[in-house]
């Protein structure tokens, strides 16, 4: 407790980059929160995005995770897209935060790289919490896209995006 009675908060987030050393527990996480199994090629490009990959800590323990990749538009004089293939938190720490500073690091150094147009990702229609979430941090649910999820009972997603540039 502090001097003034109150509990002082413990809990402490921290971000850190996705290195060869660290990418076993990036894996680790993915597959407790996806039901997709990642192919090695997946692993070896999140590991040149730079800024674009991060883990998230809780108290120094390894807790969630969002990777992402630059899609190049039709137009060659466009911007770039930024996809959000993967942002997830192990549910035991869902709604303390991480979810959101992992977000909003993605859409901070998106925006600062003048070569992004849009951030997009795509959920599945069922999954409510997911879809509040994103809508919050302002994306746009833009199209219904049936059966994006071949493999799945709720194979629909939409696709949701939020544009940086005019």
């Amino acid at each position: 407790m502090s001097s003034n009675g109150t509990r002082a908060s413990s809990h402490r987030i921290a971000l850190g980059d996705i290195n060869p050393n660290n990418l076993g527990q990036l894996k680790r996480i993915n597959t407790v929160i996806f039901p997709i199994n990642y192919q090695p090629s997946f692993y070896k490009d999140v590991l040149e995005v730079g800024e674009f990959a991060k883990i998230a800590y809780f108290n120094d323990v390894c807790v969630a995770a969002v990777c992402c990749r630059k899609d190049p538009t039709p137009e060659a004089t466009a911007p770039h897209d930024l996809y959000i293939a993967t942002l997830g938190v192990l549910a035991p720490y869902r709604r303390l935060g991480l979810g959101t500073a992992l977000l909003e690091h993605i859409l901070e150094h998106a925006a600062e790289d003048k070569k992004i147009g849009k951030v997009y990702l795509h959920v599945q229609t069922t999954n409510e919490e997911a879809l509040a979430f994103y809508k919050k941090h302002g994306f746009e649910q833009k199209e219904k896209v049936a059966n994006y999820y071949p493999n799945f009972d709720d194979s629909d997603a939409y696709r949701l995006e939020k544009v940086l540039v005019q």
